[in-house]
């Protein structure tokens, strides 16, 4: 396979494996044709398969593909078609339904591929019917060389839908934007802003001054200043008594004097 198919047909299964929910191993859907051609060419099915999807696969045959092939009376193909899963279709094995039918009941689920199958089909009518379902890779073989179908138009809007959808998740949500979802509003043109509430806002802490520093600088300005105040009286009391002695002295000094000039 060339590098430049191989890649194409790498992000084709990406974006299976993102939109549709497909995983490994996937589950292919063969009929009776591709079967036929593919031994023919001695063309090796199931390793043309996980070359072509890159990954593993679980190749899977109906009843019905099955007793389309008993007919055919190729006894090779049939034991290679043996090797792979039966899928049942319940319908009747002695009332077999035509591959179209069969696959299309299996693979078409009221308009889903629920069950995330890969058909690989030489049938140009089951292919043709398959792209208006979304979600189902279809392959086939040309000349020798398996292809696999490029996105369908049904797989391409739903995958463009998907990823519009994401843009609008999360932030860019309506909802998480202040608009209203009332039933009367959403069948307005213009949605209508809900106005926010304003709410009693608490001061900033880090403005607010500790109690605790309130108390303690009031307690020492109080200490300091009783402090002060018995500095004060202790520098009077000394002053006054300081005073009375001089006093003293000079009441005595003029008695002596007194004294000496009545003598």
């Amino acid at each position: 396979m060339r590098q430049k198919r191989a890649k194409s047909y790498r992000k084709q299964m990406l974006v299976y494996n993102h939109s549709f929910k497909f995983r490994e191993p996937y589950q292919v859907l063969v009929d009776n044709q591709i079967v036929l051609d593919t031994h023919k060419s001695s063309y090796d099915l199931v390793k043309g398969l996980k070359r072509t999807l890159q990954a593993e696969v679980k190749p899977m045959i109906t009843q019905c593909c099955m007793q389309a092939l008993y007919e055919t009376g190729n006894q090779d193909a049939i034991e290679e078609a043996k090797t792979y899963e039966r899928r049942r279709c319940n319908h009747p094995p002695k009332e077999p339904r035509p591959p179209l039918e069969c696959i299309m009941s299996i693979v078409d689920v009221n308009g889903k591929n629920k069950h995330r199958y890969v058909v690989a089909s030489q049938d140009l009518e089951i292919r043709r019917k398959l792209r208006s379902v979304p979600g189902v890779p279809l392959i086939y073989m040309n000349r020798s060389v398996m292809v696999m179908e490029p996105l369908s138009k049904a797989s391409e809007t739903v995958n463009k839908t998907q990823e519009h959808e994401k843009l609008f998740k999360g932030l860019n949500d309506p909802k998480y934007a202040g608009l209203s979802h009332d039933p009367e509003s959403a069948n307005s043109k213009t949605p209508a802003l809900q106005k926010k509430k304003r709410q009693a806002k608490e001061p900033n802490p880090l403005s607010v001054r500790k109690k605790k520093a309130k108390t303690a600088s009031s307690d020492s300005m109080k200490f300091v200043g009783s402090a002060d105040e018995n500095q004060e009286e202790s520098d009077q009391s000394t002053l006054k008594r300081r005073k009375r002695k001089r006093s003293h002295k000079k009441t005595s000094d003029a008695t002596v004097a007194v004294e000496e000039s009545d003598a």
